[in-house]
């Protein structure tokens, strides 16, 4: 059974550009979420990449997910894209940084400027060097995961909730 073991952090400066590899433009369409966790998602990069994705929790904190990823055809993808009922846009970057496989997630659309880092782990119990650029963790907090984020984007959060992360 595949496992995600992943901690997540805000972003709360431009430092992680100069780790940064090349933009990938990611579009993702949730087809399904549960209250508990439980995610059925198509991705699309760019134009030449697509996916199907289950995920569901695999313990309490939300540090670790039973994830499920299949390949598909671009067509389905695109197919699946105007069925799901939430989407969200992104600009990701991989980083070449120490201590596991680091990505951050540049939102836009009704998410921007929400900025996110990732980092997928070999282990809950691998220890982490967190980068200076990385801010408030906020692994297994259910409103910063993109499934919660297509359906309620940032900008339609309470003015006093945005404004706390320095948004407009």
């Amino acid at each position: 059974m595949a496992l995600e073991i992943e901690r997540r952090f805000l972003v709360r400066s431009d430092a992680w550009r100069s780790s940064a590899g090349p933009a990938q433009q990611l579009r993702q369409g949730y087809l399904a979420a549960s209250a508990d966790g439980v995610t059925v998602r198509m991705r699309l990069r760019g134009s030449d990449q697509a996916w199907l994705t289950l995920k569901a929790a695999a313990d309490a904190v939300g540090l670790v997910r039973h994830e499920f990823e299949y390949p598909i055809p671009v067509a389905d993808a695109e197919a699946l894209w105007d069925l799901a009922p939430h989407r969200l846009d992104k600009v990701r970057y991989a980083l070449d940084c120490p201590g596991g496989d680091w990505v951050v997630d540049c939102f836009q659309g009704e998410n921007a400027p929400l900025v996110l880092a990732e980092v997928e782990l070999a282990s809950a119990q691998a220890d982490l060097l967190i980068p200076p650029w990385c801010g408030e963790e906020v692994t297994g907090e259910s409103r910063w995961s993109n499934a919660v984020l297509a359906q309620h984007p940032v900008q339609f959060w309470p003015e006093e909730q945005r404004r706390r992360f320095g948004w407009p």
